[in-house]
């Protein structure tokens, strides 16, 4: 049986509203965790759901929040909020930094087995995370973003990477996807992996984009879903087994 809740915790100073999603269906020992880090208009229904989706596959989830309140916000604030954080990487670490502590000190959490899937910035979040040091199995991004930093960042990376774009994204040009793969070879990085959908535009895995009213091409992709989905599935039973 799914079992879900919200979890208040406390980063940089702010009030934070975190999803955690746990079906007790699956024992037998602990499990592995998964970090799951929002789009950029903040926690909504679309990262929950997902959270409860991995939860039903056997893996403890947990929606972290990096703007307060669990909740989503307007356009005007997020702007300026996500530029200060790709101007503060540090900062951003550490917001990624106490979701994944929440996550692992969590009963029946296996903290060898740890995943960070982001959504949008959540996906720069999510390889800031793995560039921090901390040990995880799978570094998983839907429509990321790339922030510009150094290979020596990324030398330390031990996860298995895997980035996922679509080929009209408005926000990730082509141009950042080649410095990202740059990035990857100049630093030795082990695994990685970036996928790259044709015809596909922005948060391609959010059913209620659309309705937003985000300029550019800010679009849901049914099959963009699918395919991206069981690219996540397929890798993290293979770092999990």
């Amino acid at each position: 049986m799914l079992r879900s809740s919200r979890i208040e915790y406390e980063a940089l100073g702010v009030a934070m509203v975190g999803y955690l999603a746990v079906d007790d269906e699956f024992g037998g020992g602990d499990r592995p965790g998964v970090l799951l880090l929002h789009e950029g208009s903040g926690q909504d229904d679309n990262v929950r759901q997902r959270a409860d989706r991995l939860a039903g596959l056997g893996y403890v989830a947990f929606a972290l929040d990096y703007f307060g309140g669990g909740r989503q916000y307007p356009l005007d604030f997020t702007r300026v909020r996500l530029g200060e954080l790709f101007d503060d990487l540090a900062e951003t670490r550490q917001l990624a930094l106490a979701g994944y502590d929440l996550l692992t000190a969590q009963p029946g959490v296996d903290r060898d087995r740890i995943a960070a899937v982001g959504f949008c910035f959540g996906g720069v979040m999510a390889l800031e995370l793995a560039r921090s040091g901390v040990p995880l199995q799978a570094v998983i991004g839907f429509h990321p973003g790339f922030a510009k930093v150094s290979p020596a960042d990324s030398a330390g990376i031990t996860a298995s990477v895997l980035m996922i774009c679509g080929a009209e994204d408005p926000v990730v040009t082509r141009e950042d996807r080649e410095r990202f793969e740059d990035e990857m070879r100049s630093a030795q990085v082990a695994d990685w992996r970036l996928e790259v959908y044709g015809g596909v535009g922005h948060s391609f895995t959010n059913p209620e984009i659309s309705s937003r009213g985000l300029p550019g091409f800010f679009a849901y992709d049914e099959r963009a879903d699918r395919r991206s989905w069981s690219a996540m599935r397929a890798l993290l039973e293979e770092v999990f087994t």
